[in-house]
């Protein structure tokens, strides 16, 4: 077992680690530093090559771009799983325990990886056991676990898809034991080679180091964040009760992979989710099994029944011939389920008759909107919420022109890249460079919202928000930050600012925090 001390919901946990010399007391703050100083150029590297992608290029030119970008990116990866494992062997691992939300962990994993998933052709989903329940961790430290667990798979799986899903497995109600499963139909890992690819720069292949890109310290992390929690994981074939096999894998035998992490948890104190489809009946309809799978999970976990036959059909459009819709289901009302970037079909199955659409990878609150809306009853609406259920906001037209927008960032190349994305967007942009400066910016000036740098000289972007709150202004502040360690997510909330976004700046998650901080009603802080 691995010794902890727990102190007003802070856990330290002791890491099997290498000798460290009296001088290595400041690893922490130097390898922070250096997570700064070198994932700064290497964003601004790939952000300016995204907008070169945008711009009129010949064949040659876009593939030379192309090119550097993976470059790029493969170089972003390896300097973050560098860093990650260096601040493992450094010594303790603080964790910093509070209430997680499993939907919205798991969820928004799935959701982040996504776009890289239907890049390649691949579905991804998620589902949470109605009997797992909230729990006390650190919630930086799970995701992680997830995403480079999920992350791994979406890499080397070539065609079908990635589940994600949580279930719980053993414990008792204040206790429960928990397992973060993470299925693919990738090539699988031979048994040979279950321990190895979870040593440091352990792969299934030694080829697979060049031919996937990647130094094989991800799940070498994994394994050391699943110790530190007094848990363990593992991978197996995916097993026989899940009949999902790909049907374009070039090996029959290819079953794929099922990754699993498994811990003890404490209950976390929260209100029961929602089961608003008790006594809803629900079809499904998918040529994917991890799909109709997922589905299925989440309309029991919102308390409704599965059948062949239903009021409602849920039909995946991934069933539709070329340049086709899928039919009507033959009795009741039918939901077509979208990929984000088949949302031009929206108004086509609306004129087809369908009742609506969902978009995958599916949510649950969603799911069961959409349901209850199609047999006539409402949902119960939040405080807050107005009118009839609103557009999936991964696929709602957004309106943005004539926000005005204060952009704080000290880095050239940094702002020159968010400014550009901005204006895009319709905004008008004001910017600062230093804390002080947009102290003074928010004291002559109204804002619909502020991009605040985390790091910059003199006053940094904590000590900015907290100025600036001090005044009374509620004015929505979200960070940006080139560090992906929790205690920087953590530091941005607690300073006041309600939301943070990850260097390098994307295109959607930039587009998706304007949405979320410019549409008042749905203003809430996220973690």
């Amino acid at each position: 077992m691995v010794p902890r001390n727990r102190t007003a919901g802070t856990m330290m946990a002791e890491v099997p680690q290498a000798p460290v010399s009296p001088e290595a007391g400041g690893a922490d703050p130097f390898l922070r530093l250096m997570s700064h100083e070198m994932r700064t150029p290497l964003n601004g590297v790939i952000g300016m090559l995204g907008l070169l992608a945008g711009t009129q290029l010949d064949g040659a030119q876009r593939a030379y771009a192309d090119a550097a970008q993976a470059s790029a990116e493969h170089l972003l990866g390896l300097v973050n799983d560098l860093l990650d494992y260096a601040r493992l062997e450094a010594g303790k691992l603080e964790f910093d325990l509070g209430p997680v939300d499993l939907e919205g962990l798991v969820r928004g994993v799935a959701e982040l990886l996504s776009p890289r998933a239907h890049d390649k052709g691949l579905e991804i989903v998620w589902s949470v056991d109605a009997e797992a329940p909230d729990i006390l961790a650190d919630e930086g430290r799970l995701r992680q676990v997830l995403f480079n667990l999920a992350g791994n798979a979406v890499k080397f799986t070539r065609t079908g898809g990635v589940r994600i899903a949580v279930e719980r497995i053993a414990g008792p109600d204040g206790r429960p034991v928990l397992a973060f499963v993470v299925d693919d139909t990738g090539p699988g890992v031979p048994v040979e080679a279950r321990i190895r690819i979870f040593e440091e720069f352990g792969h299934v292949d030694t080829s697979d180091a060049t031919r996937f890109d990647g130094a094989g310290l991800g799940l070498a992390v994994v394994a050391r964040l699943a110790q530190a929690m007094n848990g363990s994981v593992t991978v197996q074939d995916r097993p026989d009760d899940v009949d999902l096999a790909a049907p374009d894998l070039a090996s029959p035998a290819a079953r794929g992979s099922r990754f699993r992490f498994e811990a003890a948890f404490e209950a976390a104190e929260t209100a029961p989710r929602s089961r608003s489809l008790t006594g809803v009946t629900v079809a499904v309809q998918s040529p994917d099994p991890f799909v109709g799978r997922a589905a299925r999970d989440q309309i029991v976990a919102s308390g409704g029944t599965v059948a062949d036959r239903a009021p409602v059909t849920l039909v995946d459009h991934a069933g539709a011939k070329q340049d086709e819709l899928v039919p009507l289901p033959g009795a009741g009302q039918g939901i077509v389920l979208l990929k984000p970037s088949e949302r031009d079909l929206i108004a086509r199955y609306r004129a087809a008759g369908f009742q609506g659409y969902l978009i995958k990878p599916l949510r649950r609150e969603s799911l069961a909107g959409r349901l209850l809306a199609a047999i006539g009853r409402e949902p119960k609406a939040s405080p807050d919420a107005t009118g009839p259920m609103p557009e999936d906001d991964r696929v709602a037209p957004v309106a943005l022109a004539g926000t005005r927008v204060l952009l704080v960032e000290d880095n050239p190349v940094g702002a020159l890249l968010a400014r550009t994305l901005l204006r895009r967007e319709g905004c008008v942009v004001e910017t600062a460079a230093t804390g002080d400066e947009a102290i003074a910016a928010m004291t002559r000036a109204r804002f619909d919202l502020v991009f605040m740098d985390m790091r910059m000289p003199g006053m940094d972007g904590p000590s900015a928000t907290r100025a600036i709150r001090a005044t009374g202004d509620l004015t929505p502040v979200v960070a940006l930050t080139a560090n992906a360690f929790a205690e920087d997510r953590r530091a941005c909330l607690e300073a006041g600012m309600n939301d943070h976004l990850t260097k390098p700046l994307e295109a959607e998650a930039l587009r998706s925090a304007l949405t979320r901080w410019t549409n008042r009603p749905e203003r809430a802080k996220v973690s």
